[in-house]
């Protein structure tokens, strides 16, 4: 048995079943020409950052409901909540900057029980910001996962979706349009200034919230971006920063982790709040 990653349909069919058998998911649809994720690689980053809060914990896991992660970009196939839900329990704060997307990560969540009232979003009302509006200064958040915008440009974004059907040889089947696995809306693929300046706004943003989270995460995707982090993350004076390589198949992921606290802080907040 194969898979036609070519066929958007195929694509889709396959996320249904991985999510229906991992996860007890029973109805999840996103709309056309949004991201349509590989499950894999998403549960990979969600495992990798329980290993990272394992680390504030004494080794140990922390699962339950008394965690409290933010998805920044929830995107309209919801991934990281479903996951992080049905994996450890955590409860999900998701924010968007696109109301189509948030609409249909809200249905994910309104006609799964598993999922019912676990996740509260929120709606982005300034695109420029990141933690401003979402993270409010009363709120405490265990981790803040991302899956930044990669491309620069439309125009950048549009040449990478045009590489990747010609290598699934999907431009030499007429009439096809078989675009949902490389689809996504603008905010998904590109943002002003890149991967690059995305993340580096990023970390300049938690600066201002570093009492209200313990680790900050990123993905990150081009090698070129880590030396830029790193010396923003300098000298913004984080205590710790460390980059977790993820592994699927050929394809080698990082993510980028920070925080602001001293291990001291770390071990007093994981026992304040976990334990």
């Amino acid at each position: 048995m194969s898979v036609d990653f070519a066929d958007p349909q195929a694509v889709k069919a396959l996320n249904r079943a991985l999510l229906r058998h991992f996860y007890q998911i029973e109805n999840w649809d996103i709309p056309a020409d949004y991201l349509c994720p590989p499950i894999p690689g998403r549960a990979d980053y969600i495992h990798h950052l329980a290993d990272l809060l394992a680390s504030s914990n004494n080794g140990e896991i922390p699962k339950g409901k008394d965690l409290a992660i933010l998805d920044i970009g929830v995107g309209a196939n919801c991934i990281y909540p479903i996951i992080g839900l049905r994996e450890y329990g955590w409860r999900f704060t998701a924010s968007e900057i696109d109301a189509t997307s948030m609409a249909a990560a809200k249905k994910i969540v309104a006609t799964n029980p598993l999922l019912t009232n676990q996740v509260r979003f929120r709606l982005q009302s300034k695109p420029q910001r990141i933690f401003d509006t979402i993270i409010r200064h009363d709120e405490r958040y265990d981790a803040v996962l991302c899956n930044p915008p990669f491309h620069g440009s439309a125009e950048e974004a549009a040449g990478s979706s045009q590489r990747k059907r010609q290598n699934l040889g999907l431009d030499r089947r007429a009439g096809s349009k078989a675009e949902l696995n490389f689809g996504g809306q603008h905010n998904e693929l590109w943002c002003e200034g890149g991967e690059e300046a995305f993340v580096v706004r990023m970390a300049e943003e938690s600066a201002e919230k570093r009492t209200n989270c313990l680790w900050f995460t990123v993905l990150v995707s081009k090698k070129t971006t880590l030396p830029l982090l790193y010396e923003a993350l300098e000298e913004l004076e984080a205590t710790e920063v460390r980059t977790v390589e993820m592994t699927q198949g050929n394809k080698i992921s990082r993510f980028v982790a920070w925080t602001f606290l001293t291990p001291w802080q770390q071990k007093s907040w994981a026992g304040k709040r976990w334990g």
